[in-house]
């Protein structure tokens, strides 16, 4: 079994013996420059040099890069989803090229790591009439010996990296580099294209070979760049043959300190496996956090909301796995003392002051939750008054036994109380809970989350033209596809990038070719009658009662918040920013439809 600390040293090893200068890893609280609270890439901090500023190590670097994505803190819980990772990256800038960097990711996946190049499978840019089929890529992989079968020309959507709505920058062709989990096809045509998930992405390198020019066009560039990125945590996954994430030596020790805490086995009960899964997961971005050179503490705005809230959320489940909340420090510590030791160091100095930041936390969280407390009296004490008062009215008035789904939320927002501790409580005293109201009400709080998550104007990771372009898409997207399957239709995840947007929803079916017809006829209807993006404000309460669906973790009724309104089509609260008229957008093209987790569905599309 490799262990992630072998992984990060032959990663570094094997790119320095090739002349590569490690530069280690940056913060993962961003600066400010990047418009994203945490470093959610390998590259983000090594934009303006491959933008053209000199880099004072070199031509030639590489490293193991931190990066922190909460935009899908929900999903969390299972077998892949995790809010701390890390990228293994090297570039080259204006250095070597194609010839160099693919018989490099080659030796590196055969010789190092062992894959069977009769298996390995890549993806080269097809071409388009601004820019040429990538041929040369292609025939670099062949002469390594890719079997040409296994080679797949895909369309820009897929294989091709630059800043939309910008000129005179880089841009170019990648190779992406696959490797199925098991021969095993599901059909006769099951490569990297099909959705059956047997194929997984191991990395991928971008090739900036070309500069941007106006009118669509490029031009060579006389300096070409790599960039190269592969993701540790899955390929430590997938070189051990595991399909749990959880499994690796990263999270081994802290899960057998959580069976051992608890008295419950991993994996023998779906309820448990998830909690230990999540106070691992957020305990350890946690810890990365808090130790990081420009460590934050848990507050109630910006980034200190996105520690808070991680923290909290794994205090509730240390309650669902029956272990006190201070359990979290002695897995805290396995990752500090044992698991990051090396790559991170400056975990090991903080140590103290990390374990007493999350020690504090946990006691605010347990007033929080005794002010709950209080709050919940207070409801069932409205309640009993309102019973007694309509029983003395008319003797056949039955009393009301549920708290309101606007109370359990309110208890959930404004107290940090879990529903299902609500719940418990209500069983004490023989009431229910009206499950459906809250859910409905955490709806709003769940999205405006991910928003908050993602940091960074309107969930855009950079605001340019396009991507604007794209957020807007995806919104008249969610309303045709609340149209076609319910309003319980929500969004499960969402990632804009220049060059395409990609978004996840819950749906229980594969979505037929004719779904995915209809589903594109609404947004080019929609695109094609050119109607108004309109921005109003007002109080939150009142916009819910209006009609806007959209999410906002309001503090009060009162409230003032944004919408976006398109007529006739949709009404969200949202942070924005969105093109003026629908008619800005072009052709919206879907790509792709696949599963993304079970009962959650991801599109990927592009406008032209």
């Amino acid at each position: 079994m490799i262990t992630s600390k072998e992984l990060r040293d032959k990663w570094i090893k094997f790119y320095e013996e090739r002349g590569h200068v490690n530069i280690g890893a940056v913060s993962l609280i961003g600066d400010g420059t990047t418009g994203v609270m945490f470093n959610v890439a390998g590259m983000q901090s090594l934009m303006p040099y491959l933008l053209g500023k000199k880099h004072p190590m070199g031509t030639k670097l590489c490293n193991v890069q931190g990066c922190v994505r909460t935009v899908d803190i929900e999903s969390v819980g299972d077998a892949t989803h995790f809010t701390f990772f890390e990228m293994m990256g090297n570039w080259s800038l204006g250095d070597y090229f194609k010839k160099e960097k693919t018989k490099w990711s080659f030796e590196l996946l055969t010789e190092v790591f062992g894959f069977d190049k009769d298996k390995i499978c890549s993806t080269v840019f097809e071409g388009n009439d601004a820019a040429p089929r990538d041929e040369e890529t292609a025939s670099y992989l062949k002469e390594l010996g890719i079997k040409p079968e296994n080679i797949f020309y895909l369309d820009k959507s897929n294989n091709w990296w630059e800043l939309e709505g910008t000129v005179g920058t880089p841009c170019g062709p990648d190779n992406e580099w696959f490797y199925p989990r098991h021969d095993n096809p599901c059909c006769d045509k099951c490569d990297v294209n099909c959705d059956c998930g047997r194929y997984v992405e191991i990395g991928n390198d971008v090739y900036m070979q070309y500069k941007k020019l106006e009118g669509g066009k490029y031009a060579e560039l006389e300096n070409k760049n790599v960039d190269t990125g592969f993701g540790l945590d899955r390929l430590l996954l997938f070189l051990n043959g595991l399909d749990d994430g959880y499994k690796t030596d990263l999270f081994a020790d802290t899960i057998a300190h959580l069976e051992k805490a608890s008295g419950k086995v991993y994996g023998a009960n779906a309820s448990d496996t998830k909690a230990m899964r999540i106070i691992a997961d957020h305990t350890r971005t946690a810890v990365m956090l808090i130790g990081d050179k420009n460590g934050i503490v848990p507050s109630n705005t910006g980034a200190g909301y996105i520690l808070r809230r991680l923290l909290r959320r794994a205090i509730r489940y240390c309650k669902n796995l029956g272990v006190d909340a201070t359990e979290m420090l002695g897995v805290a510590k396995i990752f500090i003392e044992k698991i990051y030791d090396e790559a991170y160091p400056l975990l090991v100095e903080k140590e103290d002051y990390i374990l007493d930041e999350i020690t504090k936390e946990i006691k605010k969280f347990e007033a929080t939750l005794a002010a709950g407390l209080k709050e919940f009296d207070k409801c069932i004490t409205g309640m009993e008054r309102k019973n007694a008062f309509m029983k003395e009215k008319d003797p056949s008035y039955v009393p009301e036994t549920q708290i309101s789904g606007k109370q359990a939320f309110r208890l959930y927002d404004t107290f940090g109380y879990p529903l299902e501790l609500t719940i418990e409580l209500a069983e004490e005293r023989g009431l229910t809970v009206d499950e459906k109201g809250f859910n409905e009400a955490f709806k709003a709080h769940q999205e405006l989350s991910k928003a908050q998550a993602q940091a960074a104007k309107g969930g855009l990771t950079e605001q340019t033209e396009a991507t604007i372009k794209y957020h807007t898409a995806t919104h008249i997207m969610l309303a045709g596809l609340r149209k076609m399957f319910g309003t319980s239709t929500e969004q499960k995840g969402s990632n804009i990038t220049e060059e395409r947007l990609r978004f996840d929803f819950n749906c229980d079916h594969k979505m037929t070719p004719e779904e995915l017809k209809t589903l594109e006829d609404f947004v080019n209807e929609v695109i094609e009658k050119k109607i108004d993006v309109v921005k109003t404000e007002e109080k939150y309460a009142d916009a819910v009662k209006a009609g806007a669906y959209g999410v906002f973790n309001a503090e009060s009724d009162d409230q003032i918040v944004s919408i976006y309104t398109i007529d006739g089509v949709d009404k969200q609260i949202c942070g924005g920013p969105h093109v003026k008229n629908t008619g800005d957008l072009g052709k919206f093209i879907i790509k792709k439809e696949e599963s993304s987790s079970s009962g959650v569905r991801r599109i990927k599309a592009i406008l032209k």
